[in-house]
């Protein structure tokens, strides 16, 4: 599915005021914001509107307070902290759409911002209840929605206001689709995808639909066990989904009638137990000991996997293929993460742990486009709609 939008660069915005949704649901530690990514992220859109002569009411959640009013995920924090990137007064309302939000919403004058408290204080925005949309598209002019990792969910905030406003895309979201399309309907050739992650169930879509369009399908993570056990491997108390054998072998037929490449791990690092400070042991990957788990692709599967990376023309990774966060672990993952940053072609990374990897070795910017939703990500990959991307106007 392939997605073409108007983007807020095409909307009329002089003088009007723009309902803004953003992912603003940054990681907070005693109420103190450990990582503005997502913030800053969020800025190429905000000051576009501001210099267009526009007003912004801008909305988000934090965290999940399951509409119960919860201080400690109160957006304050993320008010003071855009204020002093943006060098100006970021008003903050003390509620959603109750007298406070009325009241700086309509003293509103161009080229400022209002801050609506967390949306989700309501239980009205995940139940995309009509009231709290159209209450909320009352506030603007126009809506723009810029919040990617939420457009799977049909929201108030992301679907629901859409009924009632002209709806456009953010320069945010506009990038993820566009370098999605790039990746899955327009690619350069050969399409390498890398699938890793814990739980074969979260990706049972999206391999069945990347079988349809890539020419080499690298599985690494909690589903390769899956895989090896329903060709006859033994995998030791290795992760396993038993329910999912049946599957793996319709997707190993099917990636051989379609030519597709299906890789998998020919020797795993192995341990005793699922701990940062068990040694790792490597095993040929059908064949685990007992009473030993697989937690790692070995160096064989890793020569194997990014020599197939680097000679890709497009390159789309969702999912890390091990346990990187410990260290004896990490090897893998560090190595595709590294593997991608060489490649020449065009690189995709999924959102989620992914993203996180290549943070985490400081190579982002070596990458093409890091997707900022790890869901939203997997379900476009996946083919399914994305109803916060559905209902905003073609172009």
């Amino acid at each position: 599915m392939s997605y073409q939008k108007k983007s807020v660069a095409d909307a009329a915005l002089g003088n009007k005021k723009v309902l803004l949704r953003c992912d603003l649901n940054v990681p907070l530690e005693d109420g103190n914001i450990t990582d503005d990514t997502r913030i800053t992220a969020s800025l190429p859109t905000i000051r576009f509107i501001l210099e267009k002569g526009a007003s912004i009411v801008l909305c988000s959640h934090l965290g999940r307070p399951k509409g119960q009013v919860k201080p400690e995920l109160s957006l304050k924090p993320v008010a003071e902290r855009l204020s002093a990137h943006l060098n100006m007064r970021v008003k903050m309302a003390d509620d959603v759409i109750g007298e406070c939000a009325d009241s700086l919403v309509s003293s509103l004058k161009p080229g400022e911002i209002v801050l609506l408290e967390n949306l989700r204080f309501h239980k009205e925005e995940e139940a995309n209840d009509s009231d709290f949309s159209k209450k909320l598209a009352s506030y603007a002019d126009l809506y723009v929605s810029d919040a990617f990792g939420t457009v799977h969910r049909a929201h108030a905030s992301t679907v629901g206001v859409a009924k009632y406003l002209p709806a456009y895309c953010g320069f945010l979201i506009d990038a993820e689709l566009k370098a999605l399309n790039a990746a899955l309907d327009n690619p350069r050739r050969p399409l390498v995808a890398i699938l890793g992650g814990a739980k074969i169930a979260d990706k049972l879509g999206v391999i069945g639909n990347l079988i349809e369009k890539v020419d080499h399908l690298l599985i690494g993570g909690g589903m390769t066990y899956t895989f090896i056990k329903a060709l006859g491997g033994k995998i030791g108390t290795s992760l396993v989904d038993d329910t999912k054998i049946s599957y793996v072998l319709d997707m190993i037929k099917k990636a051989k009638e379609r030519n597709v490449n299906l890789v998998l791990p020919v020797d795993l690092l192995c341990a005793a137990e699922f701990s940062a400070d068990s040694p790792p042991v490597l095993c040929d990957a059908y064949h685990i000991p007992d009473d030993m788990m697989a937690l790692d692709i070995g160096q064989k599967t890793i020569d194997i996997y990014t020599d197939i990376i680097k000679k890709a023309g497009t390159v789309i990774w969702n999912g890390p293929v091990g346990v990187f966060e410990f260290p004896a672990f990490s090897l893998g993952t560090r190595a595709i993460a590294y593997a991608m940053a060489e490649c020449d072609g065009f690189t995709v990374i999924g959102g989620g742990d992914s993203v996180a990897a290549v943070h985490q070795y400081g190579i982002q910017d070596k990458i093409d486009h890091n997707a900022t939703g790890g869901g939203a990500t997997l379900e476009y990959m996946e083919g399914k709609e994305l109803p916060g991307i559905a209902c905003l106007l073609d172009q």
